[in-house]
């Protein structure tokens, strides 16, 4: 099978061509390695660092399967079993009734809690002000506590995509392994799949991974 690199590169070409792609990698290759083929337009090249955003919710929801394949938890728990109880305390008030206690593993993690996104409120709107401020839990909790949920938890036909479910999540695994996730992702993840270039973002002046871009300002 001969693989036609002009039609790889035409490929290539037209991904960037599009509005708000500022950088693109492709790589493709055959199943028994016989051919490889890389190609990289913009501000990306093949070895580039570069944040997964969203794609971490999938790090965070493996690891959520693997504590409960050791039985460490479930799905049907509730939070207010892990976290501290000033955390869940009014965290999801909703027509003047109190459901804060309600809200189960299940529903972070499948985006049924109904608690409001933070980072889709104030954090957001900082960020593109220019302002790259740490969102710790604690200062993610007092920010949705001032918003109003979108519906009670588990509410049948209800999803709302919230970070704020899996900055929770994040926490109970930290309180359940008595890790920082960043070891945890590299025990569990990084090191068995071995991500040899994949970190947890932390250092403030690392400049390594390429810019963010909002439509086409870059943060």
């Amino acid at each position: 099978m001969k693989i036609d690199e002009n039609l790889l590169n035409n490929c290539i070409n037209d991904i960037i061509g599009r509005k708000y792609v500022f950088s693109t990698v492709l790589r493709v290759e055959t199943g028994n390695g016989s051919f490889t083929w890389e190609g990289s337009r913009g501000e990306m090249n093949q070895n580039s660092k570069y944040f997964i955003a969203s794609v971490t919710k999938l790090y965070v929801t493996a690891m959520v399967m693997s504590l409960i394949e050791e039985q460490k938890l479930c799905l049907d728990d509730k939070i207010t079993k892990y976290l501290p109880s000033n955390y869940v305390e009014n965290i999801h008030i909703l027509k003047g009734v109190d459901y804060s206690n309600e809200i189960t593993i299940n529903h972070l993690v499948s985006n049924t809690s109904g608690l409001p996104d933070y980072f889709n409120h104030s954090a957001f709107y900082s960020l593109l002000q220019g302002n790259d401020d740490s969102w710790n839990i604690e200062r993610t909790i007092s920010n949705i506590k001032k918003i109003k949920p979108n519906f009670t938890p588990g509410k049948k036909g209800k999803v709302a995509y919230s970070d704020t479910n899996y900055q929770l999540l994040e926490k109970i695994i930290e309180i359940v392994t008595g890790k920082k996730i960043n070891k945890v992702f590299e025990q569990y993840i990084f090191d068995k799949l071995g991500l040899t270039n994949s970190y947890v973002y932390q250092n403030i002046s690392d400049n390594e991974p390429v810019a963010f871009y909002y439509k086409t300002k870059k943060l």
